[in-house]
């Protein structure tokens, strides 16, 4: 019998009501809050996330999953008595996580060469943040539930991942600037030309696609992106941080534009928060 486990990390930000509703287990990342630990997405809802990110003497910072972790989750797998474990990571490129899963996979079947047969283990890399993967393992997930072989469920979830496109604006520079994803020079800039930045991921690496002067033209730039890329008959999903009243923008200018309700509406999780800012708006669909 052919019994499947989906496994993806927190960056993934797949909403609770998702993972339960599919047997989804999600492997959170350690996040320090100053002297303070925890797990991210554990304890705390986005929102009160946001409030703590956001009244913090300094940025909070996140690690990555150790081999220890999925050397547990594989071992623990097997005993249960699961066949497959389809794990999908965040980005390669952006953290050592998904190095960890390949090396922990490969001391597993050093440890048990008997599981080689009878248990396969399929590690994923996203290449990307967010739900751009986090919604492929969902409706993965579902299609197994559905009775998919395993073969063709990860077929889908890596022909998802490889035309995923996350299109978002960090609307506070701070976050970015700190993490990388724009530099200080540029983020001064911004700041001082009130420009907002338009950016994505290609091939693991993040770039800025647009730079916009103003909120409004930020919800008109990302609508019209999604427009001309987003594949016929894709779903899209809109992402949201703190910033209610332009995610509410958002929503209603691709309802106008592209005439159809989004697929989910979710709020990002401490990783991705830490990394570009609570205050942001974005979407995720397929190109």
């Amino acid at each position: 019998m052919t019994r499947i486990k989906f496994t993806t990390d927190s960056a993934a930000d797949i909403p609770a009501a998702l993972r339960e509703e599919y047997g989804i287990q999600v492997l959170p990342f350690p996040i320090a809050v100053g002297d303070r630990e925890m797990e991210d997405g554990v304890g705390c809802t986005p929102d009160e996330f946001f409030d703590l990110l956001l009244s913090a003497p300094q940025i909070p910072t996140h690690a990555q999953l150790n081999p220890y972790v999925f050397s547990e989750l594989f071992e623990r797998a097997w005993r249960e008595g699961y066949t497959h474990l389809i794990h999908t990571s965040i980005n390669s490129k952006g953290s050592a996580t998904c190095g960890n899963a390949l090396q922990a996979r490969e001391e597993f079947y050093q440890d048990h060469p008997e599981a080689k047969g009878s248990f396969s283990i399929t590690v994923i890399d996203s290449h990307n943040y967010t739900m751009s993967y986090g919604w492929a393992v969902a409706q993965g997930a579902r299609m197994a539930a559905g009775g998919a072989e395993p073969q063709a469920v990860i077929d889908f979830i890596q022909d998802w991942v490889d035309h995923a496109r996350v299109l978002f604006a960090p609307l506070d520079l701070r976050f970015a600037k700190k993490s990388g994803r724009i530099s200080a020079a540029a983020a001064f800039v911004g700041e001082a030309l009130g420009l907002k930045p338009i950016m994505t991921f290609t091939d693991g690496e993040s770039k800025i696609v647009s730079k916009v002067r103003g909120e409004k033209t930020v919800i008109s730039t990302l609508v019209d992106l999604c427009q001309k890329e987003k594949a016929p008959g894709s779903p899209y999903l809109l992402i949201r941080g703190n910033n209610r009243e332009q995610s509410a923008k958002l929503r209603e200018a691709c309802l106008q534009a592209l005439g159809e309700e989004p697929a989910l509406e979710y709020p990002i999780g401490g990783v991705i928060a830490i990394n570009a800012g609570p205050n942001l708006v974005g979407l995720v669909y397929r190109a």
